[in-house]
């Protein structure tokens, strides 16, 4: 079987059977070279087999800072994933590079499934996101308990804003620990970017409840890059 595009170009984040995730970061310098390179990975995807080792989707997200590429695979097991790169990856990568010359990639990461899910504004709820902010945590050293206290901390802050800030835009918030126990991801989704950037300039100042998340014990950095759907890819039948 070969791969099929999904027409709304992103993957479902709720999707059961997630044992793990793969989240990557591509830099490719230009917006003309963003499009050429999904475009790349699109055709190279779509002319093969689907690789058949528990992939359960592979989609891409363009970076709205003209550079990046996001990439994000949903596994059954992270050995899923390893025999992929020992039998797959090369060949791909190989077809996408001559086609698309001095891609960086930058990071790689894996993820267990999302293990906590919110949803950021009820008005919002059932809407198609049109972006996604995607926040990323570091901590100074693998702690899984300080992983869980941390989005329990966001989700208090969350919590908190009920009735005092508009969450206009907000559709969900879909928390992943590494497996390494160093950081955490957290796909927020939007309608727009402008929402997710009006959001923003109304959390200045911070509340006490989001000072606590941005000071939490043992946080040594966190970032946050915007994103729109570009294209998701299934095993076709």
């Amino acid at each position: 079987m070969n791969a099929v595009t999904r027409p709304d170009a992103r993957p479902d984040l709720r999707r059961p059977g997630v044992g793990a995730v793969l989240a990557s970061t591509w830099r490719v310098a230009t917006p003309e070279r963003q499009r050429a390179a999904v475009e790349a990975i699109r055709r190279t995807w779509e002319s093969k087999e689907w690789p058949d080792l528990g992939l359960l989707s592979y989609s891409v997200y363009i970076g709205t800072d003209g550079d990046t590429l996001l990439h994000y695979s949903q596994w059954t097991a992270q050995e899923a994933y390893d025999a992929f790169v020992a039998g797959y990856r090369g060949d791909r990568n190989a077809e996408i590079d001559a086609a698309v010359p001095g891609i960086e990639r930058v990071a790689l990461h894996r993820y267990a499934a999302p293990h906590r899910s919110a949803v950021l504004g009820e008005e919002s709820a059932g809407a198609v996101p049109g972006a996604i902010a995607a926040v990323e945590v570091d901590f100074d050293g693998p702690d899984a308990g300080r992983q869980e206290a941390w989005v329990d901390a966001v989700l208090t802050a969350m919590a908190d804003d009920e009735g005092k800030r508009a969450v206009r835009g907000g559709i969900g918030a879909h928390f992943h620990r590494s497996v390494d126990g160093t950081r955490v991801l957290n796909l927020a989704e939007w309608e727009s970017e402008q929402a997710h950037v009006e959001w923003q300039a109304e959390y200045a100042p911070l509340s006490e409840a989001w000072r606590k998340v941005h000071e939490y014990p043992g946080l040594v950095g966190s970032r946050v890059r915007r994103y729109t759907p570009a294209l998701s890819l299934d095993a076709g039948v």
